[in-house]
Formats: C-alpha cells, structure tokens, sequence
C-alpha cells in the first residue's frame, strides 16, 4: 500500500499496527474456535432450534448481566413465571423443551417473548436477539417473537448463478421492495419478485441492493433503525417468499446485495437490543459513546468478542440462509471514527490518529475476510465518505478489505451544482477532478444520486432540474424550454458519472427516468400518507411522456456499459478540456466520450484529438430522437483523423457522443 501511495510512509508504523492487531484476532479466534467461519456461527447455538438427538427445540440467549429469564408465549398461555431458564456451563441461559411434550403447543407460527429479570429486579418482556421472524400486532402493533417452522423448506433452484462477471463490473439497482410498487401501500417481496424483477433485466442491470431486509419497527426509518438482525422484515411477506424473490434474480442473472445495517441500532427497548439484560453495555458501548445524537441509535462495542460473534454470524445467516451476494455496509465512516466523521479531513494524520475506532476498523477486516472466505465473488461496499486510505486494499496489503467504496463525493457535487451554479458557470476543471480523484488500486461504485438523494427535504436530479414542469409538460406533444434542458442535462450527469465516476455504477430505482417526486413514508407530518412511499410506473409505461425517453437512454447507458465491459477499463485519460466552450473529451477502454456542456451554442469542424489515428464512427448519442434529442447528428458519418490525428467533429450543445474507431 505505502508503495503505491508514497504520501503514506510516515503512517507505515499505524498500517503495520493494523495488519498486526488484525492477525492477532484471527489467531485468537482459531484457537477458540477453530476459525472465523465456525466464530461466524452462532446463529446455530443462539436462539430457538430443534435438537434431533434430544428430540426437542432448545432456547439460549446471551444475557450475563440478567438474574432470570423465562420463555413464554403462545405455547404456555403466556405464563410468566412456568418456564424458567437455567444458566449453561458457558453462563448462557438456555430452556429445553421435549417434542412429545409441546408438539401440539410450540407450533409454527405461534408466538414468543423471554421476560428478563435485570440484576435491580426490574422486569421486561423482550424479543429474543437471534429470532428469525417478528410479527406486528394489526390492533395493539406491539411486536413479538414468532416460530418459523414451515413443514416445506425452500428449494434453491440457482446453483448455476455465478458472482464472477457482476463483482468483476457491478452495475446496481438500489431498490425498497415496500415502496416498489405504484399502489399506494406496502410493496411484497412477492409483487417485487413478480412484477419488478423483469423491470430490472430488462434495462440491463445485472444487480440490485435491497434495503430494508432487517426487521425494523419505524417504517419511515427506509430501514436503518433496525430491531431485529437475523429476521427478515414481516411487513413485505415471508422468509420463503424473499428466498423466492432472491432465487428468481439469481435465475434471471441478477446478484442480491444486502444494504446491511451494522453501524448502529435502534434504542428502543420493547422491540430491540438496548438493554436486553438490564445494563446499559452488552451490546453497545455504555454512557454517551453508545449513543449516536445524529441518528438518535445505539452504537455497537465492536471490541467486545460476543459482539464480534453476533455481528459476524448475522453476516454470515444472510449468506447462508437467504444466498444474498454481499453487503453494502451502512454509514462505514460513522463507525471507522469517534467524531463519526464530523471533521475536516484536512491532513492525512485524522486517517491514523486518537479519532479512529480501531475496533470498528478490525471488525470491518473480520468481517471482509469472513464475506471473502464465504464466497470468493462475493461483493463488499462501504458507505464510506472520508476517504479512509486502503479501505478498498486487501488486508496483507495493509487494506481493510472492502471490495468497492461508494464515491459519495459525486452525487454531492451534482446537487451543489445544480443548486448554486447557472449553466454557462459549470467549471469542467472542478467537474474532471471530482469525477476521476480517486485512488488507483481502490474500486469505487460511481452514482449520480441514491436514495439519499430522493428522500424528502432534498429532490432527486430530474425534480432539481425541471421541478414544477415535471407535473405539466412531459407530453411529448408539447416542447418546454425548461424539460427539453432537463432531460439533455440528466443524460449528460449519468453518462459521465457511469463512463468516468468508478468501476462500478449505481441507480436508485425509478431514477432512471426521471420519478418526479422525492421519498417520504407514512409519517405523522403527512397524515401517514403512502402518496409518496411508492414508484409511478404508469408514467415511464405511457408512450406519449418523455419519461420513456429517458428509461431508453438509460437502458442505452447500460447496455453500452456492459457490452464493452466499460467500467472493468482503467481510468480514463482526458483528451481534451475547453473550460469556456464547456468541452469535455476522454478516451475509456477504447471509446472516446466528446461531452458539450454549453448551454446555447454548437461547434461546426471542431477539433478533437484521439488517442489512434483512424476513422471514428459514432456509435450512440444523446440527441436521437428515441432519447428526447433533436436529432442533429448522423451515426452513418465516418470521421477520418488528419496528420495531428484529430478529427473534426460537429458538436451541438448539450450533448454527449460517443465514438468507436472502426477496424
């Protein structure tokens, strides 16, 4: 690492640190348990499984600060005090339950709670920590523990799925199956799988990072204050029927990555971890550093061994029992530092001094090496924003593992530039540098915006960028000044951010064409309004509004992308900039982009160099007709280069090409 990037060397004592303190875990973990995929299973020991050779479901819980549990539910007519639980040679608590006993009482579906007796006597009825399945109460809403024991397991029918092309060039759909669908209401994996699926093949997209799996009991938290960890979410169906939605993308080619929510938890009590056996510090860090202010969560102690053993073995229960393809790990930077990011990366020392949590930065090495041992394919993406060096280095390296870091710079300066910037004062210098300033051996995923861009209090591009005119005058019968500029200026954001931003690209379902309002869920401000909370396909499905246009050029983006395997290349290299002309020229994995910016004026026997002399042909554009352009370029051309190996070209404004040079 400190080779490739010399600036690193005065930190080469922190990075041998760091390697070091990373393989004294693993040393410590082998000599336990033999290794880090058996330390990654204790979603096997923990919670409420059936024991063939005793012939009877066992419950055991981690809880040390706790005087006593007792198991109750449906199974015991909810008595408080007939099922108590004992303490097991290892502290835990643990209940045996015989089969010829309760085979009529501890059923599939019926429901559970453990009531735990803290060490002051104060007397709460929780949700086991491992459960696999919580329910909602219709009437009460009270949430609760439920068996799962369906009598048919799932049938995984895709073992021919193979990881290797998508983690070679991952081209993602970021999607919310609740708010997938147009009705205004709740979305199903099932509706998902059926309906949206086919959607997402079609525009080329070969995989899609789910949020909001993990239970969670806000609905208007997009699923990041999240309750329960190893229970897929009951609002949108069953766990068979995300098996199916996840098998069925698998049989389509479509990898599922898992937006995973381990930097921080919900605080409630009734439904989550916080203060499951009384105290303030098993999972979490105990006072004011378990808690975050800006997220109103608790933050995990990752130092502690059984938070390594529960975070871990959620890891790997999402692997395992749903084949989920990787992770996107939430709010990295929140959990890499102390301060959670709230400096100033001004100097290279905040990467290495008293600011990082080192524990969190060992737990994301666990946890790499555990996704990567699982799967060698398998995707890792950090939600990362501080830049944090080898992050996306492989551990002997010095790294942290990730295999992608989400350039979260990008979609920040697209919205500060449609904010605060008239056209003609796009400065291409900025716009080249923001767009390419990125680690040579580090892989980023580019986006021009994600669902944080969506979400209300901000707009996506397309509302940024035609606002009001969204509502009134996307009929292709009609022409409007302020919708033909923005959708020639949405094509030319998502071109450049796919062709230059990252060797991987991501989109925010329905952002492809243009949905053209923000994401706000059933809340009290909105009269629990689910106005919002859904995706309007009716628009991109009707033939006379210019949404379908840009579906087309997005769908041209993609297939482009993959059939040159664009994002695999190495970095682009300029060919030309003209800061006044607003003129952007590059060469990538053998096509030549040629961007106009300027808002107004075309350029007639514009010279552009190019990398080889030879005839240049344009292979796509974004004036076709098809893409809500004006037509005013000919593919048919050939474009000879002449003794300076340039080529002359006509550039209208506001408009991107691309050529290929002819064989």
């Amino acid at each position: 690492m400190i080779k490739d990037e010399p600036w690193l060397e005065p930190f080469a004592p922190a990075i041998q640190s760091r390697l070091e303190r990373f393989h004294k875990a693993i040393h410590a973990i082998n000599e336990s348990m033999g290794s880090i995929l058996e330390f990654a299973n204790f979603h096997t020991y923990y919670g409420i499984h059936f024991e063939p050779v005793r012939n009877g479901w066992i419950y055991r819980e981690w809880a040390p600060a706790a005087r006593q549990l007792y198991l109750m539910g449906d199974f015991n007519w909810w008595d408080r005090n007939s099922h108590p639980m004992k303490r097991n040679h290892r502290g835990d608590w643990e209940i045996f339950l015989p089969y010829e006993q309760y085979k009529h009482t501890f059923i599939h579906q019926s429901k559970i709670k453990v009531r735990v007796i803290d060490s002051q006597g104060r007397d709460l009825d929780r949700i086991p920590a491992y459960i696999r399945r919580v329910v909602q109460d219709e009437k009460t809403h009270d949430f609760t523990g439920q068996l799962w024991f369906p009598e048919e397991q799932f049938s995984w029918t895709d073992s021919d799925f193979s990881l290797q092309e998508v983690a070679h060039m991952p081209l993602i759909y970021e999607c919310h199956v609740g708010m997938a669908q147009e009705k205004l209401g709740v979305g199903t994996y099932r509706e998902f799988e059926e309906s949206i699926l086919p959607r997402i093949k079609d525009a080329g997209y070969n995989a899609i990072q789910m949020m909001a799996v993990m239970e969670h009991p806000y609905y208007g938290s997009f699923g990041y204050h999240v309750s329960n960890f190893f229970a897929p979410s009951s609002r949108f169906g069953t766990p068979e029927e995300l098996k199916s939605l996840i098998n069925t993308a698998h049989r389509m080619g479509i990898a599922v990555i898992m937006d995973i929510v381990h930097s921080h938890a919900v605080k409630n009590v009734n439904e989550g971890l916080n203060e499951f056996d009384g105290s303030d510090h098993q999972y979490f860090h105990p006072g004011d550093r378990g808690y975050h202010e800006g997220w109103d969560s608790k933050l995990f102690d990752y130092g502690k061994w059984e938070v390594q053993e529960f975070l871990l073995s959620n890891i790997r229960y999402w692997m395992d029992e749903f084949h989920f393809d990787g992770f996107r790990f939430d709010g990295a930077t929140s959990m890499l530092y102390h301060h959670h990011g709230h400096v100033s990366f001004d100097s290279a020392e905040k990467y290495f001094d008293e600011g990082v949590d080192q524990d969190a930065l060992l737990y994301f090495q666990l946890a790499n090496t555990l996704i990567h041992q699982l799967n060698p394919d398998a995707i890792s993406i950090a939600e990362e924003v501080s830049g944090m060096p080898g992050l996306c280095r492989k551990i002997e390296d010095g790294g942290i593992g990730f295999d992608f870091r989400l350039a979260m710079g990008i979609p920040d300066f697209w919205i500060k530039t449609l904010k605060h910037k008239l056209d003609e004062q796009w400065d291409l210098f900025e716009l080249w540098h923001e767009l390419t300033n990125r680690p040579k051996k580090e892989k980023s995923i580019a986006y021009a915006e994600s669902h944080d861009q969506a979400l209300v209090g901000d707009k996506s591009l397309a509302f940024w960028l035609m606002d009001k005119e969204m509502y009134t005058s996307m009929s292709v019968l009609e022409q409007n000044l302020v919708v033909d500029r923005g959708i020639a200026i949405h094509k030319l954001i998502r071109m450049l951010t796919l062709s230059l931003g990252g060797e991987g690209y991501l989109n925010f379902i329905g952002n492809e064409f243009g949905h053209p309002e923000w994401v706000d869920f059933p809340r009290e401000g909105n009269n629990w309004s689910y106005q919002y909370a859904r995706r309007q396909w009716s628009l991109v499905d009707t033939p006379h509004l210019r949404y379908q246009q840009l579906n087309a050029w997005d769908k041209a983006m993609i297939h482009l992308a993959t059939k040159y395997e664009l994002l695999a290349q190495p970095h682009a290299t300029q060919l030309y900039l003209e800061p006044n002309k607003k003129i952007l020229a590059y060469e990538r994995g053998g096509l030549i982009f040629v961007f106009s910016f300027h808002p107004t004026d075309s350029y007639f026997g514009f010279p552009i160099p190019m990398p080889k002399a030879g005839d240049y042909q344009i292979i796509l554009h974004s004036d076709q007709k098809e893409f809500g352009g004006f037509e005013r370029l000919d593919k048919k051309l050939i474009y000879p280069t002449d003794k300076e190996n340039k080529v002359s070209l006509y550039i209208p404004n506001r408009v991107v090409m691309v050529l290929k040079r002819k064989k």
